[in-house]
């Protein structure tokens, strides 16, 4: 199951108290108090992990409790502080405070560190309450509480080419004959369950991601079919392919790009405006001439050269991806930068530890 939005309780560690104490040594009868300060209570931060493209880690363990500090004792000795719990999530993923709905970071960067909930303030030991007016202080300060939280975590997959059109319009094969990804192919519609990311390679030195989403259906906006509650994670890319299915008989070229273009407006006006090429699929099952040249004539509408190409042959790939590289290398990078640096630093970069549980030392709130 993927999981790209989902809720976590945090709470940070409270601090430790101050201490009451005085030296009491044989040669030190006015010793005077050393009551040591409490440790501060363990923060819980948020890190940014290249390695994960889910929020599958958290799907058992939901509350996280960071450790609480020492209190303070004799001597002037400090406690010891309380340690953190670090939370990692993949890049894209979009921090909210649950009650208030504020935002409180996107991650966007690979080691992005966000402090989510503040470890409380240890207590003063009454060494810090002498005085010449109160040589003798009898009380001390309590730990601050640390910070609890309610979290929603909603992942927005960061890629650089987003691929739209109908189920069974060929997207899934298009991602397997370009990039190492194998998503599952077969001949029905909804193949595609979850969103599926591929690198895909243009020379020895440059790189971009594409992103597949579940197949969009006519009223997908309103909540039909599965692609809607996947369209987020097109929101980031810097342009958009839509397939067209030359050779469905039970929906014209025509049809299949207003269908399409009409749910993309009504889910996001920003996701509509996207750089979006026509790609014409199925090239080599294609036996109606007739949808060819309309098909063609409405890219040329646009003032785009007709894409045409076949998953099954390899016509048409290798042109396509140099010129996805040519567009992309003069577009201008927004903040969220090169999904391909990202992902492939990632790859390159694997987690210290195995992505099966947060790392830090977290322990499940009671």
């Amino acid at each position: 199951m993927f999981l790209d939005h989902l809720q976590l309780q945090v709470e940070a560690g409270h601090g430790g108290a101050g201490a009451t104490h005085f030296r009491r040594e044989k040669f030190a009868e006015k010793g005077g108090p050393d009551g040591g300060d409490g440790g501060h209570g363990g923060s819980v931060y948020v890190v940014a992990n290249p390695a994960l493209n889910t929020l599958n880690i958290y799907r058992s363990v939901r509350a996280f409790t960071a450790e609480r500090g020492a209190s303070g004792e004799g001597g002037r000795r400090q406690g010891r502080d309380g340690e953190d719990v670090v939370l990692d999530v993949p890049l894209g993923t979009l921090l909210k405070d649950s009650e208030s709905g504020e935002v409180l970071a996107e991650i966007l960067s690979p080691g992005e560190k966000i402090c989510v909930a503040r470890g409380g303030r240890g207590g003063l030991g009454n060494n810090n309450f002498k005085s010449s007016t109160n040589r003798v202080p009898m009380h001390h300060q309590p730990g601050e509480d640390g910070e609890i939280r309610t979290l929603d975590l909603e992942l927005k997959m960061i890629a650089d080419v987003g691929l739209v059109g109908f189920p069974n319009a060929g997207k899934s094969t298009l991602v397997s004959r370009v990039s190492a990804a194998r998503p599952k192919i077969a001949n029905y519609p909804f193949t595609t369950l979850e969103p599926q990311l591929g690198v895909v390679p243009v020379d020895d030195l440059v790189s971009f991601v594409i992103a597949d989403i579940p197949g969009l259906i006519e009223g997908a906006a309103s909540g039909a079919g599965l692609g809607i509650q996947f369209l987020r994670h097109v929101e980031r890319t810097r342009m958009l392919l839509h397939l067209v299915d030359l050779t469905d008989p039970m929906s014209e070229p025509e049809d299949s790009i207003r269908i399409i273009e009409g749910e993309l407006r009504a889910f996001s006006e920003v996701l509509f405006l996207k750089p979006r090429w026509l790609v014409g699929t199925k090239l080599d099952a294609l036996q109606d001439e007739d949808r060819l040249a309309r098909f063609e004539a409405l890219c040329r509408a646009r003032d785009q050269e007709p894409i045409l190409i076949s998953g099954v042959t390899g016509e048409g790939l290798r042109p396509l991806v140099f010129k996805l590289g040519a567009a992309l290398a003069e577009m201008p990078k927004d903040h969220i930068g090169s999904g391909g640096d990202r992902l492939l630093a990632g790859l390159a970069t694997p987690p210290s530890e195995p992505p099966t549980s947060p790392s830090g030392k977290a322990r499940p709130a009671v």
